[in-house]
């Protein structure tokens, strides 16, 4: 009952800041929030009391003793603040928590943003329900936006409330899973207010580092190998698209009316070719079909380009550090009194540039 109410005094903050700000889109924005935010706390279990039951299944049981090795790990090698988090255990019969939804002028890689007590601007908005996602998807295609809504399996309520363990990633690989907790984790060590590219990219740095590191420790050396070639895939072709957006960018500057339209059609088709040949060139063992079962459109680029764009210079900084993890986060940690554009700038620049 502690943890519930808890959950309550916080959460209730976030509703009523929430009421305040006007519209009844709003409203019915928190409302939903609120709902299945509770959802997921009340039908949250206890690892040690699933473990515990006989009805557990073996497989699940594995995970979860998986997920409390890696919580250690995390709190001991790594120093992310693991104490009180994924400690407990949600089915929510469903393949993801949430469903997000991204937003980007048709001719313009800039993407939307939304405005949310305590966090700041996001650029993308959040929903329990998928219907609710569609519909927030619909009303911003009318308004001439491009849209993408794409599930998610985790995120983090950055320290607010106790974080499950949920059905929706729980299956994954090991290496998956140790790179999205240590990911979610960092939020918690660190998360700035309206700067979504910084904090995305510097969760991702440490939860990949912080993967191979505990791949390592483990000697499991073959799923490490697995792993670094699905990230140099996966980097590669994060790689191509970011390069798109740049010429997309440069395209929306120059061009106008049709011109613009084929010139952008061109760029597409051209991602879809260079992604089926690096597929190829990395043995056709990781596919990047998944990623183009959905139309790519501006909206679409801007969710790796979130996750991904700052990352280089996080890993060029940890370099720098010697690889010490922990110097490395007091580095990022000093980057707090500056401007999202300064901190951008700053790790945009070559290593012997910097200062």
């Amino acid at each position: 009952m502690q943890m519930f109410g808890k959950f309550l005094s916080r959460w209730w903050w976030i509703f009523v800041i929430g009421f305040g700000l006007a519209s009844c889109r709003t409203v019915s924005f928190y409302s939903q929030a609120a709902k299945g935010q509770w959802e997921i706390y009340s039908q949250s279990r206890p690892i040690d009391s699933v473990l515990a039951d006989a009805g557990t299944p073996e497989k699940l049981r594995k995970k979860l003793e998986l997920v409390q090795e890696l919580r250690t790990y995390a709190r001991d090698t790594l120093r992310l603040p693991a104490e009180g988090q994924y400690d407990c255990y949600c089915d929510l019969h469903r393949a993801h928590v949430v469903w997000v939804v991204f937003a980007a002028p048709e001719f313009s890689v800039e993407a939307k943003t939304w405005w949310y007590p305590l966090v700041g601007s996001l650029k993308y908005r959040g929903f329990f329900d998928e219907e609710a996602a569609q519909k927030e998807a619909d009303a911003l295609r009318k308004r001439g936006l491009e849209v993408y809504v794409g599930g998610v399996d985790a995120y983090s309520t950055l320290g607010w409330f106790r974080d499950p363990v949920l059905n929706t990633f729980v299956y994954r690989s090991d290496a998956e899973i140790a790179e999205l907790l240590f990911h979610e984790l960092t939020h918690q060590r660190l998360y700035l207010s309206g700067d979504t590219d910084f904090n995305e990219a510097f969760a991702t740095a440490v939860g990949e580092e912080g993967a191979r590191r505990w791949l390592k420790s483990k000697g499991r050396e073959k799923e490490l190998r697995t792993y670094e070639a699905e990230t140099g895939l996966y980097r590669e072709f994060i790689h191509l698209v970011l390069e798109t957006r740049e010429r997309l960018r440069t395209i929306y500057g120059e061009s106008t009316g049709e011109g613009m339209k084929d010139r952008k059609a061109k760029e597409m088709t051209s991602l879809r070719t260079q992604a089926d040949a690096l597929t190829r060139k990395w043995g056709g063992v990781f596919s990047l079909d998944r990623w183009f079962a959905t139309p790519v459109n501006n909206a679409r680029l801007n969710t790796l380009a979130t996750y991904y764009d700052l990352v280089p210079g996080f890993e060029r900084l940890l370099m720098e550090c010697d690889g010490d993890l922990e110097k490395f986060c007091q580095r990022v940690e000093s980057m707090k009194r500056l401007s999202n554009d300064e901190r951008k700038a700053l790790l945009m620049q070559p290593c012997e540039s910097r200062q």
